[in-house]
C-alpha cells in the first residue's frame, strides 16, 4: 500500500517545509508496478506439432510524469476558448485539419495577438495547417511561444504540479507460436514468431528537480517518466537434414525488429527552455541466417559447429548512442546504420571427448582379471573439452581529429566519414578444459550416493590471444590516441613541467586494458551437486 506522503509526494516537493521554513524537496523513491501472466501448450495435429503461447505484460511506473515533454506549463489547446487568451482585433479561425486537443503556439508569450503555428504530440505545423519538418519557423523574438494557461510562469522555478500527470500503465500482449513438421522421412521444417518487451530502463525515472533548475542542464539528458517499454519482434525459418544416425544440419533464417527503443533527443524548441530527453523513437531490424552442424555422441566423440551471417541495422545502438548529435543543436535526425554489436560473421566450436562409466566404460584399464572386471580404470568418467570462438569485428565511428583522450578536457571529436563505418579486427578465443565426475559415498560401492562432485582444470584463452575490444577513433590503435605526436598539441606538451614524465604518464593512461578483452585465465574448482 503506497502510503499517504508518497500518494503525494510531488505536491509536497513544491510546497512543503520544515520548521523553518525551508524546502524539504523531498523525493519519493522509484517503486514501479510490473506483473506477467504465460500460458503455453504443445500439442500435435496429424504431422504438424506447435507449441503456442501468450504471455501478457503490464508495467506501471507509478510515478508522475511530465504532461508535455515541449512544455513544462499547462498550454492551451485549439478546442478551448482562444479569445479569452488572445488579444486579437478579428476572429480567430483555425484550419479545419486542426484537432482540438493541438497545442496553440503564438508571436508572443507573455502578449499574444495571433497564432503562429500547432503542435500534435512531436507533430508541427504552421499557422496554416500544413506541417512542417522545423519547428525553429515557429521561432520569434522572444523564441518560442506556447498559448500558456498561465503566461506568468517563465522559468523552472515556476513549475508546480499542475505541470504532471500519472503515468498511465503499459499493456503488452505478446504472442509467442512455434511449429515443425516433416518434410520427409529425414528432414523438417521449422518456424516460431515471438514477441518480445523490455520495460524502459534509461531515462525511467523523473526527477522534479531537473525541471526545477532546467536552465542549467546544460547538455545531460534528464528524463520526463513517460517511456513505453521497448518492443521485439522476432521469426525464424529453417529446416533440419538428418545426415548420419549421430549428425544432423540445421539451416534457418530469421529477422528480428526492434520498435519503441530508447534514445535521447534534444527538444530544441521545449520551453521554457532548450534540453534533452529520452524518448521511445528509435528502431532498428536484425536479419541473417545460421549454419549449423551437430554431432550427437558417437563412441567417445561429440561436436556442435555453426556459422552465423548477420546484419543488424537501425537508428540507435543504445540509449544514449545519439547523445552527441543532440548536444550540438542539431534536428533529431534519423538514419538507419550499423548496430555497435553488428557482427557479420559468427564462427561457434565446442568438441568433446569424454569416456563414460561402469558399462559404458571403453578406456585404458590397469590390472584386473581375464574377464575385463576388476582392475583400474584411468580414464572413467573424464573428459576434454575445448571450445573455439570467431567474429569479425563490430562497427564503431572513426574521427577527423585527435581527441587527448588521457586528458580531462580536450577538443570534441569529429566524425570522419560515416556513423559506425570502420570496423574492429576480428576476434578469436580458445578455451580448453579437462574434467572428471565422481559419486561420493561413504562405505564402499555399494552404500548410497551422496552427491556428484565434478573436478575440473579450464584454462579461457588458451593461447593468451590479444584481442582487440576498442580503439581509439581517431588512429584506429587501441594503444595510441595520436595526442602525443599530433603537431597541434606540441606546444601544450612541451609546455608541462616535466615534459618526459608527462609522455610517460599519459602513455601509461591510454593503453590501458580495457581496450582488449580477458588474457589467459586458468580455472581449477570442484563442483558438488546434493
Amino acid at each position: 500500500k503506497v502510503s499517504n506522503y508518497e500518494s503525494n509526494w510531488l505536491s509536497d516537493f513544491f510546497t512543503a517545509t520544515d520548521e523553518n521554513g525551508n524546502f524539504t524537496r523531498a523525493i519519493a523513491p522509484y517503486r514501479p508496478i510490473y506483473f506477467a501472466g504465460f500460458i503455453q501448450d504443445k500439442f500435435s495435429f496429424e504431422d504438424l506439432v506447435f507449441n503456442i503461447g501468450l504471455r501478457i505484460d503490464r508495467f506501471d511506473a507509478n510515478q508522475s510524469v511530465l504532461a508535455d515533454p515541449w512544455s513544462i506549463f499547462p498550454t492551451v489547446k485549439a478546442g478551448e476558448d482562444l479569445s479569452s487568451y488572445i488579444d486579437s482585433d478579428g476572429d480567430i479561425a483555425l484550419p479545419t485539419n486542426i484537432g482540438d486537443d493541438y497545442v496553440v503556439y503564438v508571436n508572443d508569450v507573455q502578449n499574444p495577438t495571433s497564432i503562429v503555428g500547432f503542435r500534435d504530440g512531436d507533430t508541427w505545423f504552421n499557422a496554416e495547417g500544413s506541417e512542417i519538418q522545423d519547428a525553429s519557423v515557429l521561432e520569434t523574438a522572444t523564441g518560442i511561444a506556447p498559448l500558456l494557461v498561465d503566461n506568468t510562469r517563465t522559468r523552472g522555478q515556476d513549475i508546480d504540479a499542475s505541470s504532471f500527470k500519472d503515468y498511465k500503465p503499459q499493456v503488452r500482449v505478446m504472442p509467442r507460436i512455434a511449429f515443425s513438421f516433416p518434410i520427409s522421412d529425414e528432414a523438417t521444417f521449422i518456424a516460431h514468431y515471438d514477441v518480445l518487451t523490455k520495460r524502459p530502463t534509461s531515462g525511467a525515472r523523473l526527477n522534479p528537480i531537473d525541471y526545477y533548475f532546467i536552465e542549467s542542464v546544460g547538455g545531460n539528458a534528464i528524463s520526463h517518466g513517460n517511456l513505453l517499454p521497448e518492443q521485439t519482434i522476432d521469426y525464424e525459418v529453417g529446416f533440419k537434414q538428418k545426415l548420419t544416425p549421430y549428425s544432423a544440419i540445421t539451416l534457418s533464417g530469421f529477422y528480428r525488429e526492434m520498435r519503441d527503443m530508447v534514445n535521447v533527443v534534444n527538444l530544441a524548441q521545449a520551453y521554457p527552455n532548450p534540453y534533452i530527453t529520452y524518448n521511445n523513437q528509435d528502431f532498428g531490424t536484425v536479419k541473417g541466417m545460421t549454419f549449423t552442424y551437430d554431432l550427437r555422441p558417437e563412441g567417445n566423440f561429440s561436436g556442435r559447429v555453426s556459422y552465423t551471417l548477420q546484419f543488424a541495422e537501425g537508428t540507435g545502438s543504445n540509449s544514449t548512442s545519439g547523445l552527441g548529435l543532440a548536444r550540438t543543436g542539431q534536428a533529431n535526425l534519423r538514419a538507419t546504420i550499423p548496430l555497435s554489436f553488428d557482427q557479420r560473421h559468427t564462427i561457434n566450436g565446442n568438441f568433446d571427448y569424454r569416456y563414460g562409466g561402469g558399462k559404458n566404460y571403453n578406456g585404458p584399464v590397469i590390472g584386473g582379471k581375464d574377464d575385463g572386471t576388476g582392475g583400474v580404470r584411468l580414464l572413467e568418467n573424464l573428459g576434454i573439452n575445448v571450445t573455439v570462438n570467431a567474429g569479425s569485428g563490430t562497427p564503431y565511428t572513426a574521427s577527423s581529429n585527435v581527441s587527448s583522450s588521457g586528458l580531462f578536457t580536450g577538443p570534441r571529436q569529429l566524425v570522419d566519414g560515416s556513423l559506425n563505418g570502420n570496423r574492429l579486427p576480428w576476434q578469436f578465443v580458445f578455451d580448453a578444459g579437462i574434467d572428471r565426475n565422481f559419486d561420493l559415498r561413504f562405505g564402499g560401492e555399494d552404500s548410497k550416493k551422496l552427491a556428484d562432485a565434478k573436478v575440473y582444470f579450464q584454462i579461457d584463452n588458451l593461447l593468451n590471444t590479444l584481442n582487440i575490444a576498442s580503439v581509439y577513433r581517431f588512429t584506429g590503435n587501441p594503444d595510441d590516441d595520436g595526442y602525443l605526436t599530433d603537431a597541434t598539441f606540441q606546444n601544450d606538451i612541451t609546455s608541462q613541467t616535466d615534459e618526459q614524465a608527462f609522455r610517460e604518464l599519459y602513455n601509461i593512461k591510454i593503453n590501458n586494458g580495457s581496450m582488449f578483452t580477458l588474457p589467459r585465465r586458468v580455472k581449477i574448482g570442484i563442483r558438488l551437486n546434493f
